[in-house]
């Protein structure tokens, strides 16, 4: 049985309809092979391309879940970035993999969906640590986009890690929780210092990472039942995040995006969940306040945390129709 799970081959269910894509495979990008999800009712729909967060925190095993309005008007890519997920291959040197070169196979995915697509340019949409790599690809590359959406998004970290523990102690006075208090504030010199981050348990516990949805058990759940991975994935998932995650947070933190990208030349908008503590809300806003771009737009969602696109699903496929669908 567990050899049948670690090789049990897996797919994306079929969407019918003659001109509609279903897709699961792998890319040949910069020297590696990338694990790319394809889904549409319609292969003539404006295509976004999902650029997951984490690090290595692939959304392919859960997100049809959350999807299936958008399918029916956008032609939806996600990716597993290299080394995360399905797109971890055994015995590859990873000696080079650093967030520079995931916006260099990010540029190069976004050119290939493009050309494969009639050219057509490409909503990038960035949730959370993808946010960091999503912004870099625009800057660097903007006549292949024609909007950035950016979920979650990453700013200065020592403003949002400020923010994100000053609410975990506030909500853990409001719920007569000293010991959380006592424990919080004692991290508060090494937070302002930028030396930790607020542990995310406590961002989680206080509802400062999700409230609509379980997030963790969406992904269990998609890893273990649902067909686009079987349990070989499930390991590559987890070796990606042990080896990886880290440093590729380090690298973020010690090259802020507010450092890296001040300027753009296409529409921005910036999509956060009003109790989002993950990557805070204020923290993105001073951001957003500086960023000079052709078009840009601050919106809260007043019901969610760090995932508003999946918390608030049919509000957020409202917004995405009445900004893109022509």
């Amino acid at each position: 049985m567990i050899l049948v799970g670690l090789f049990f081959p897996t797919w994306t269910p079929r969407i019918a309809g003659e001109n509609s894509i279903s897709e699961l495979g792998k890319i040949e990008i910069n020297g590696t092979k990338l694990a790319v999800m394809i889904r549409g009712y319609q292969k003539d729909n404006p295509i976004v391309i999902v650029v997951h967060g984490g690090p290595c925190c692939s959304e392919i095993p859960y997100i049809r879940k959350y999807q299936e309005s958008l399918e029916k008007e956008f032609t939806i890519v996600h990716y597993d970035q290299r080394g995360s997920g399905k797109s971890y291959n055994f015995f590859e040197d990873y000696s080079s993999l650093s967030p520079s070169l995931l916006v260099e196979d990010l540029i190069e995915l976004s050119s290939l969906i493009s050309k494969r697509f009639d050219n057509q340019k490409i909503i990038l949409m960035g949730h959370s640590f993808g946010t960091y790599i999503s912004m870099q690809a625009i800057a660097k590359e903007p006549q292949i986009y024609e909007a950035y959406i950016g979920i979650g998004q990453v700013a200065d970290k020592i403003i949002s890690e400020t923010d994100n523990l000053y609410y975990c102690i506030e909500q853990a006075k409001l719920q007569n929780n000293q010991s959380d208090v006592s424990y919080l504030e004692s991290l508060q010199a090494s937070i302002v210092a930028g030396e930790i981050i607020t542990p995310r348990d406590y961002v989680r516990k206080y509802g400062g990472a999700a409230r609509q949805i379980n997030e963790t058990k969406d992904m269990m759940e998609g890893i273990l039942f649902n067909p686009e991975y079987n349990l070989l994935d499930a390991f590559r998932y987890s070796l990606g995040v042990i080896r990886f995650q880290d440093g590729l947070m380090k690298n973020q933190s010690e090259i802020p995006i507010t450092h890296l990208v001040q300027n753009v030349d296409i529409p921005i908008y910036f999509v956060m969940g009003k109790y989002d503590h993950m990557t805070s809300t204020s923290a993105a806003k001073e951001y957003f306040d500086v960023i000079d771009a052709l078009q840009k737009e601050f919106i809260i969602y007043k019901n969610s945390a760090h995932y508003p696109q999946l918390e608030e699903k049919e509000t957020f496929y409202q917004w995405m129709c009445d900004i893109f669908v022509k």
